[in-house]
């Protein structure tokens, strides 16, 4: 008997998945990818891939609903000792061997650098790319759900974590609008990731941008056993379904790169500007 998949990722692609055809499927975990409590389900997932516009979509009937519990930090980093090494190790590696180091400095290649500008990073994790931001006089927020890296942040990284689901906050929240949000390998977690994007350009000051950085599916050139197709990510983008994504999120792409980054990973960038609703015509809820 066949898999009905559960697991629905959406752009909300105007194809409206009929174009979608079959890609990697597995039957096993990947080397490397993460041990994470499936309830005893049997490992059984699959991709399937835009003909159109070159976007991989997860397909599979997996809960992954508490991927990012308690557990997540155990599987991953082995509780919350483990990821103050792990941001230690990683803030020491020399600029050339660091992925955060190009990411910051292709940042501040397209927007300046200006001391006292607000940043707002989603989905912050061990806190790298906040912790240089702060260090390179930003003032800086983080959004994360799981109690132990919200910890994690406020205390080895000193910057101030709502743990909120992002769509709750405002900038009263937030004590005013900031000037760049960032989603760091972020939106390829959830399965509809524009209500999250179209979200955070109410959030922007009236010159703020919004910085993005996914999984490329350039990585498929290698084969299924890459990091960028493991269980925890819904969505693979290429190009143009990043330019899609930000169009139906409220913005245009002012800036996109397309890379492999130092430690492998195969990866695209942008640099996102709120379109500004046409007089006399409210925004489309997504």
């Amino acid at each position: 008997m066949n898999q009905v998949p559960t697991l629905a990722p959406t752009l909300n692609c105007p194809c409206d998945g009929r174009h979608l055809v079959p890609a990697f499927a597995y039957e096993t975990p990947p080397s490397g990818e993460t041990n994470f409590d499936l309830g005893g389900a049997a490992y059984r997932r699959a991709y399937r891939s835009c003909a159109l516009c070159g976007h991989w979509f997860g397909a599979h009937a997996l809960d992954l609903s508490r991927l990012y519990d308690g557990s997540y930090v155990d599987a991953t980093y082995g509780g919350s000792a483990g990821m103050a090494e792990k941001l230690r190790q990683i803030m020491a590696l020399p600029p050339e061997r660091s992925d955060n180091g190009g990411r910051v400095r292709w940042i501040e290649a397209q927007i300046g650098r200006t001391a006292g500008r607000r940043l707002l990073d989603i989905g912050a994790g061990l806190g790298v790319f906040p912790a240089t931001m702060k260090a390179r006089g930003w003032t800086v927020l983080a959004v994360e759900t799981d109690s132990r890296t919200v910890t994690h942040l406020r205390e080895a990284v000193g910057i101030e974590t709502f743990a909120e689901d992002l769509t709750f906050l405002t900038t009263e929240d937030l004590g005013g609008a900031v000037d760049l949000v960032s989603f760091n390998k972020v939106l390829e977690h959830v399965e509809a990731p524009q209500p999250l994007l179209s979200h955070a350009a109410t959030l922007l000051s009236d010159k703020g941008v919004c910085y993005v950085e996914l999984p490329d599916v350039a990585a498929a050139t290698e084969g299924p056993g890459r990091e960028e197709f493991f269980i925890e990510h819904h969505h693979i983008f290429s190009p143009a379904s990043l330019v899609l994504l930000a169009e139906r999120a409220g913005f245009s792409v002012s800036a996109l790169e397309r890379l492999r980054e130092p430690s492998g990973k195969f990866t695209l960038r942008a640099l996102l500007r709120a379109v500004p609703a046409p007089a006399g015509r409210e925004a489309v809820a997504p």
